[in-house]
Parts: C-alpha cells; sequence; structure tokens
C-alpha cells in the first residue's frame, strides 16, 4: 500500500559513547509534506539538546536515504520507516548515508 505523502518527526533523546538513545518524539513546527519530501525549517526550532535526529517515512517502500534526505540532515541520525510499515521496515542512516544498526526495546 503507498500512502500519497511523507511525514517527519523529531526524535528526542541522547547521544553517548556512539549510540543514539530515542525515548520521545516531537511534531516539528512548520512542517511541510508531499510526496517526495517531508521537511521542516531547522531555523524555526528552539534549543534543545535532547533533539537527536529525525524520522520520515518513504511511502514508495525504498529506504535508502535520499540525496535530499543527505542536505537535510538534522542531529545524529536520521531514520526512515518504509511502507508497508512492518517491524522490519525500519531503517537507521548517519548523515554520510550508511546504515546504522537499530535496537529496539519496549519497557
Amino acid at each position: 500500500m503507498n500512502h500519497p505523502n511523507e511525514g517527519i518527526l523529531i526524535l528526542r533523546g541522547k547521544a553517548k559513547k556512539g549510540l543514539i538513545f530515542v525515548d520521545g518524539l516531537v511534531i516539528p513546527p512548520f512542517s511541510h509534506s508531499g510526496p517526495t519530501f517531508a521537511g521542516f525549517p531547522h531555523s524555526f526550532l528552539p534549543f534543545d539538546p535532547s533533539y537527536v535526529g529525525t524520522v520520515h517515512s518513504h511511502p514508495t517502500g525504498q529506504a535508502k536515504p535520499s540525496v535530499t534526505d543527505l542536505h537535510n540532515f538534522f542531529g545524529f541520525v536520521s531514520v526512515i520507516v518504509q511502507a508497508p510499515y512492518e517491524d522490519g521496515d525500519i531503517f537507521a542512516y548517519d548523515r554520510d548515508g550508511n546504515p546504522l544498526e537499530i535496537t529496539i526495546k519496549s519497557e
């Protein structure tokens, strides 16, 4: 199933010793989305050291970060969730587009 537009959220957490821990999500102000892009103006964000990156969807089912994704990288990690949005459809990347290992823990 394809969805018409991408969506984006800010990841809240902390980075420590090369590991990134995410414990919350923030809806970015003034965000916009379309069929192939979701973003927000970083300059409108208040300073908040708990922002560690972003998560956005790829409705087309391709999880690899695009050039636009890399140019708009924010924080330490970019998480991409590809359609059909199941457990195995979550991927993380560094600012160079290299894949990062993900461990999901629930409490």
